[in-house]
């Protein structure tokens, strides 16, 4: 039998370090590596599932041509003729309209190992071309974070376990981060404490010594409001008038309204009180600023305002305190294939930028010229993305959909060609995360199943194909070896930082960064004009018509599934992938809604069909719907949002929907 060093690639907190066991080219076991000091030599359940996972009879395993768009007559075709028929329509296209601006890709998380740039490095080396950018899920968050201190910092979260007061704004752990539980459990054996913060009454809550249920979007006024009490208890931080926008930050403070904040929060005078004082006598508090809080109209606003109350508490620059939510320890890398140089063009200086929240409905709109080829790897935006009307009338426009996948998902069953993609034990690459600070390598450790090809394999046998057909068309360095690219990303900065000697020190094992990231003594409070403009639109909520869509729809991660991912895996979901609705009790009584029976969920962007389940916890005015990949929820979820602003994730949780049941005309 012999061991392999893996890294689950998912778009996951955990990042974890895998041993693969494999016998005659078979990976027999997925275990965890105890040489990470983040995960411990431990997985979640989809991290022991790889083996399932791998071998699933559903796995994509050869190029596949549809005969017509959504037909659903597919015909498996070589390698050979995949990449003729891709390099073909690129190149006539660029003869069509004189650039490859009508080529473009669109491609996110689903892989974030840094070899999976390989997409982003291949069309670069055509020329300018369309290009997706930006984050959905962090875009807002990671912003706001940056105008707060200046840069994307995030302590160490091993250092949570010396924490006193543990505040979880958003965020369940213990079902998507479920390796930091064992330093919250820590710090509370030490006799630390733990709030949460969430409209949810999730896994994390039930442990917390304090759950404060907020109404949704609301986060900032509470967190004003706390700080409101902290500033008249006097219990802030003595360098606080320092800091850039203290005069403004204070005169918010003074002018807020307690009655107005219980009111528009839903936590009472008292508790927010309470939680001052946990904030302002308990050294350290630790803050973690979950995703769930930024993916609202006010996401910005909630995590500035967040960020501000440790640092008028004093808990931002000491010891085991400090404020979570991601870091950008990938800008310690080069990043060579996601920054390789794009080829020059005569008279196009670059390529046409589209931020992901908005690529539909901006990319339908595109003239001189349209985009007509779309290239699409790991992601599935007919299931995840907002705004799927939209996407299928963009469909409609394009000559070429390209798909790369490991399942035929639901963007994949709309495409022309699908192409195999290569599990991540299958392959080679380099994976840092994104909220621990270890960097741990992928070995291959079993040969391809069937046919499938990495990115960075695809990559290389495209860009070959273009140059034989028209000479000179790519500049990819199509003969370099996944090695050499790792080697490339480890260069001198990089092996400094993490203690490294060669390329075999991860193999030996996954290496911490030594050289931490440096606490900024910068801050800027949240901006009085983001205060007022939040304010003013809570204000108008509460008046006019009542709405004919009066739940808010959340759709939260699950501990079994990321999004659609691992939907078809038996040993994690052993019954078919059904929606399912959960609603308060009484709600439901009030509509006339049992438990199990079929619901439909509407709005003006469309409907869907889901099973009800009764949740006594749940607010009134807020419904859970589960993600699935076939009957997408985000097909909710569109006309009804704003366009994006450019920095900005996708408003998920700003979806209003009615429920009406099916038994009743």
């Amino acid at each position: 039998m012999q061991m392999f060093r893996n890294t689950c690639p998912r778009n996951c907190y955990g990042t974890c370090s895998m041993l693969s066991y494999t016998e005659n080219g078979k990976l027999i076991k997925v275990a965890g590596d105890p040489m990470h000091g983040f995960t411990q030599g431990h997985l979640c359940a989809k991290g022991y599932a790889y083996t399932q996972y791998v071998y699933n009879p559903l796995r994509l395993k050869y190029p596949m041509m549809q005969t017509k768009r959504g037909s659903g007559n597919w015909v498996r075709i070589s390698w050979e003729e995949a990449y003729r028929i891709i390099a073909e329509k690129i190149i006539e296209l660029y003869d069509r309209y004189g650039s490859n601006l009508a080529s473009g890709y669109n491609k996110f998380s689903g892989n974030l190992g840094l070899l999976h740039y390989a997409v982003e490095g291949m069309f670069n080396s055509i020329g300018p071309h369309t290009k997706s950018f930006g984050n959905l899920c962090l875009a807002t968050g990671e912003q706001a974070v940056k105008e707060s201190f200046g840069n994307l910092h995030s302590p160490v979260p091993e250092e949570m376990a010396q924490s006193k007061m543990i505040f979880i704004w958003g965020a369940n752990p213990a079902v998507t981060n479920i390796h930091q539980m064992k330093f919250i459990y820590k710090a509370k054996k030490n006799g630390g404490k733990l709030v949460v913060i969430d409209p949810i009454y999730t896994e994390t809550a039930s442990k917390a010594d304090l759950y404060i249920q907020i109404k949704p979007g609301t986060d900032a006024l509470l967190a004003l409001g706390i700080a409101k009490c902290l500033l008249g208890l006097d219990q802030i931080e003595k360098t606080a008038a320092e800091w850039n926008g203290w005069k403004d930050y204070q005169q918010v403070l003074k002018r807020l309204n307690l009655a107005t904040v219980a009111e528009k929060t839903g936590v009472s005078v008292e508790t927010i009180q309470e939680l001052a004082a946990l904030y302002g006598e308990i050294k350290p508090v630790t803050t973690w600023n979950g995703l769930g809080i930024q993916r609202n109209k006010y996401g910005g606003v909630s995590i500035q305002a967040i960020n501000s109350l440790a640092a008028l508490s004093g808990n931002l620059h000491i010891a085991n305190g400090g404020v979570y939510f991601t870091h950008s320890n990938y800008e310690d890398f080069p990043m060579n294939l996601l920054n390789f140089p794009e080829k020059k063009h005569a008279s196009i200086k670059s390529s046409r930028m589209i931020n992901c929240a908005n690529f539909a409905m901006e990319a339908k709109n595109l003239q001189d010229p349209p985009l007509k080829l779309l290239w699409i790897a790991s992601r599935s935006p007919l299931s995840q993305d907002m705004n799927i009307n939209v996407w299928q009338e963009l469909f409609k426009e394009l000559e070429l959909i390209v798909t790369v996948d490991l399942f035929m998902t639901n963007t994949a069953k709309h495409s022309d060609i699908v192409l195999p993609a290569a599990s991540h034990f299958e392959e080679e690459d380099l994976n840092v995360g994104y909220w621990h600070h270890w960097l741990s390598i992928n070995q291959k450790a079993i040969p391809s199943f069937y046919e499938t090809k990495s990115d960075l394999m695809i990559a290389r046998e495209l860009t070959k194909k273009l140059n034989m057909l028209r000479p000179g068309f790519s500049t990819f360095p199509y003969e370099l070896e996944p090695k050499d690219w790792i080697e490339l990303e480890l260069n001198e900065k990089v092996q400094a930082l993490y203690g490294l000697k060669s390329y075999t020190s991860l193999v030996d094992g996954p290496k911490p960064r030594l050289a931490n990231q440096k606490k900024n003594k910068h801050f800027s409070f949240i901006q009085v004009d983001d205060v007022k403009t939040m304010l003013h639109s809570l204000l108008l909520e509460t008046k006019g018509e009542p709405s004919p869509y009066p739940f808010r729809l959340l759709s939260p991660q699950t501990l079994l599934k990321i999004h659609s991912q691992f939907a078809l895996i038996s040993w994690l979901n052993p019954k078919p992938d059904e929606t399912v609705i959960e609603i308060n009790n009484k709600v439901a009584e009030s509509l006339g809604i049992n438990d199990g029976e079929k619901v439909k969920i509407h709005n003006e962007n469309g409907a869907i069909i889901a099973k009800a389940c009764k949740n006594q916890h749940l607010p009134h005015g807020v419904v859970l719907v589960s993600q699935t990949g076939e009957n997408s929820i985000n097909q909710l979820i569109g006309s009804q949002l704003q366009k994006q602003e450019e920095l900005s994730s996708t408003h998920f949780y700003d979806c209003f929907v009615s429920i009406k049941s099916l038994k009743h005309p």
